[in-house]
């Protein structure tokens, strides 16, 4: 037995090392892209085991620029690999890989913001929602340019079921910088605790897996890097649209070192706001005296929860923005200043 598992191993041939790949093809890490090079494979074989087992796993990598993280990922014998890169320039270097992993390794020239994953694995690999998650696994060394805006999309797939979770509670194991990293994971009470960290955990289960010295990259980044474990929970901890959820959060982090009662009463028109700021945080159960970074994920689903009922008894409250309405209100007194300088000037031309 032990011979036959031996000989299913896949092991990828001897390759042109990641700094002699970057030296063949020229290859330069793009700042307007917030690239940097992971070099050295000891550390991508150590984020690829902290994603889990990848036997016969498919796996979904973003951004794998020169190809180390994908290297071993291949090496972890998996199914299949897919991975989409938006810069050309890295696309030779993969094929190599590609080549040297026959039937192994699919690469897509495209945008990880666009790119439609719906349909890139087997159906047969799609799990109902609380059963165990799916033999598919989402890794990626980010870019720090769309790490947030990326785990926010993916963190709404979560929430609708759909992109790469129409195949069940995919698992993801990403990285991002270090102080992102702790936003993500903060505790309630916590100087770290954020939008992402609520958005995050009412979603996800969350874990700051490993720290990456900014050393260890090509350029060296200003700070370190975290790498972050994401596994979709059966049951969210808010059970309200995320486009719902994610305003209220917002609102409530506009002023973080104010109480919360400042930021939430950005929900509401100003002619309504105190009024219905108090019954908001009354029939919640919250104190108004509490940070933002004091409120839980528990009472953020009583915030929510009363929120909806809010909007439901009135059909214009969610498309109400407070910076809109300051926006009419600075025209409209913008337009009187300037009446007023019109009329000064007529009075000086008739003198």
């Amino acid at each position: 037995m032990a011979t036959s598992g031996t000989l299913s191993t896949f092991r990828l041939p001897p390759l042109p090392t990641i700094r002699e790949i970057i030296k063949l093809f020229r290859l330069q890490a793009a700042k307007q892209l917030s690239q940097n090079f992971l070099l050295d494979l000891k550390l991508t074989d150590k984020i690829v085991r902290k994603a889990g087992n990848l036997t016969d796993a498919y796996v979904y990598e973003v951004g794998p620029g020169p190809g180390g993280i994908t290297r071993s990922i291949l090496n972890a014998n998996v199914a299949e690999l897919l991975v989409v890169e938006k810069d050309s320039r890295f696309i030779p270097g993969l094929q190599m890989l590609s080549d040297a992993a026959p039937g192994k390794l699919k690469i897509v020239h495209g945008d990880v913001l666009t790119f439609k994953i719906e349909r890139a694995f087997p159906e047969s690999l799609k799990r109902q929602w609380e059963d165990d998650p799916p033999n598919i696994h989402i890794i990626g060394n980010l870019p720090f340019n769309v790490s947030t805006p990326l785990i926010i999309k993916w963190l709404e797939n979560v929430s609708c079921r759909d992109g790469p979770f129409v195949y069940g509670r995919t698992r993801m194991t990403l990285t991002f910088q270090k102080e992102v990293a702790e936003r993500l994971t903060a505790n309630t009470g916590s100087k770290q605790r954020s939008r992402l960290s609520v958005m995050a955990q009412y979603l996800c289960d969350v874990q700051h897996i490993l720290t990456i010295p900014g050393q260890a990259f090509v350029p060296k980044p200003e700070v370190d890097v975290g790498v972050v474990r994401f596994t979709p929970l059966v049951r969210p901890r808010i059970e309200q649209p995320f486009k719902l959820v994610e305003k209220v959060v917002q609102n409530a982090f506009q002023f973080r070192r104010k109480y919360c009662y400042r930021g939430l009463g950005m929900l509401f028109p100003e002619i309504q706001r105190v009024e219905s700021t108090g019954k908001l945080l009354e029939l919640a159960d919250v104190d108004p005296t509490l940070q933002p970074s004091q409120l839980s994920v528990s009472h953020f689903k009583s915030l929510c929860d009363v929120y909806r009922k809010m909007c439901d008894e009135d059909p214009h409250l969610f498309a109400y923005n407070f910076r809109e309405e300051l926006r009419k209100k600075k025209s409209k007194n913008q337009g009187k200043e300037d009446a007023k300088e019109r009329e000064r000037l007529q009075q000086h031309i008739e003198c």
